[in-house]
């Protein structure tokens, strides 16, 4: 079960003036399910994205880069669950474009026009002609109050949708944001299988947009562990459709810009942790801060070494306060000038080490009392500077590997 999540009501999912979104049972990995999504934009609207790293990158990922390089303004997403198309290699390019190509007609717009994004089983073909099957029906049901119906069509080992919207006043003028993502296992981001769709009726201009879906990613995406691999698909966009009466947004220094910088990043991390909560097979959900670091970069680094180590994560499950194993994972994350006769390791309020060595007054039942919440915060001190940083990640469970061994049957 997820720790502490519950699906979001539809009635607490603001439409954005610009967005329309649709959907369709395709038929791509069983009958019966929603699994392609049509998310199609009024002209105007600005999108920019960022992508997985991972270098055997899918099909999809490739020509979202290829169409937003292009410069053509974005009209529409289509997105299928069920199938990757990575691994695919020239063919799975070609059936990415055959399904832009068919939208694009439907739609009345260009090929690089749209952005295709895909989920699900790696090193098997897109099975095309359903996901080309779909897209009239998801089409005849394009509406801008679709968001919880589009947030279950972008699942695939989720439990739960991931959806979640936020107003605030600019200037006077109220500014709209809602946000769906889908993942539950293959999450280590390094951008972070995970999507992440953000639409806000703000006007932000392309290039502070550009900026703001960097920030926020890095913020919210890629802060979260479940398992330290890093998908193939990984693809986080914005689009901000500009129907809010609010001046263009150009400048990343302006008010404007950093109050709906703010209130998108917070969209963002809310719908990051929500994958963490979903993790597969999690009991815990846990929050990793290291601070006093020279630097944020070392204090992620340490972050993600204590949120991906399986030793961590399976101690956690156990509620076992084998505590020792976040040390040793401070001391691999390679900050190679660390002093650890300066660390201290905080679970909850209770300072288990101090000066890189337990704390005298510590005691194990602290811990295991700890351990045995469903949500924990986990905290490091360098000792050596101002940084800090924080990452969200899960524990380790039985059904972690019963999810990832049957994942295909």
């Amino acid at each position: 079960m997820p720790v502490n999540l519950q699906p979001p009501a539809a009635k607490d999912l603001f439409p954005i003036s610009g967005v329309e979104l649709g959907w369709a049972e395709a038929g791509i990995k069983r009958p019966g399910r929603k699994d392609v999504l049509v998310m199609r934009f009024e002209a105007g609207t600005q999108v920019a994205g960022v992508f997985t790293q991972n270098r055997f990158c899918a099909a999809p990922v490739q020509l979202c880069r290829e169409h937003l390089a292009a410069g053509e303004p974005i009209r529409a997403l289509v997105v299928n669950t069920g199938n990757a198309n990575a691994g695919t290699g020239q063919e799975g390019r070609n059936r990415a474009l055959q399904v832009c190509k068919t939208l694009a007609n439907q739609l009345g717009c260009q090929t690089e026009q749209i952005l295709p994004f895909s989920t699900g089983v790696i090193l098997e073909p897109l099975p095309v002609d359903k996901v080309i099957a779909g897209l009239p029906t998801a089409i005849e049901r394009l509406a801008p109050a679709h968001w919880a119906e589009a947030a279950e069509a972008i699942m695939t080992t989720d439990t739960l949708p991931k959806a979640v919207s936020r107003q605030i006043v600019v200037d006077g003028v109220t500014i709209s944001i809602t946000g769906i993502a889908k993942g539950a296992g293959m999450i280590h981001p390094n951008m972070a299988t995970m999507l992440g769709f953000i639409a806000t009726d703000a006007p932000i201009a392309t290039a502070a947009l550009q900026t703001l879906v960097s920030d926020a990613a890095d913020r919210s995406f890629n802060s979260i562990t479940i398992d330290g691999d890093t998908s193939t698909n990984d693809s986080f966009i914005i689009a901000a459709t500009g129907k809010a009466a609010l001046a263009p947004i150009t400048d990343s220094r302006s008010d404007a810009y950093q109050a709906i910088a703010a209130a998108i990043t917070d969209v963002a991390i809310i719908l990051a942790q929500a994958i963490v909560r979903d993790g597969e097979g999690a009991t815990k959900f846990m929050t990793v801060t290291v601070e006093g670091g020279k630097n944020r970069e070392e204090c992620k680094a340490i972050g993600y070494a204590i949120g991906r180590s399986p030793l961590v994560k399976t101690a956690f499950f156990a509620s076992d306060p084998n505590l020792g194993r976040i040390l040793a994972a401070v001391g691999y994350a390679g900050v190679t000038d660390l002093d650890v006769d300066k660390v201290d390791l905080y679970l909850d309020d209770v300072l288990v080490a101090v000066n890189g060595g337990r704390n005298p007054d510590y005691r194990e039942e602290q811990g295991q009392q700890v351990m045995s919440k469903p949500e924990i915060l986990v905290r490091v001190r360098l000792n050596r500077g101002e940084a800090a940083a924080t990452i969200w990640t899960c524990d380790f469970s039985y059904d972690y590997v019963k999810i990832n061994a049957d994942y295909r049957t």
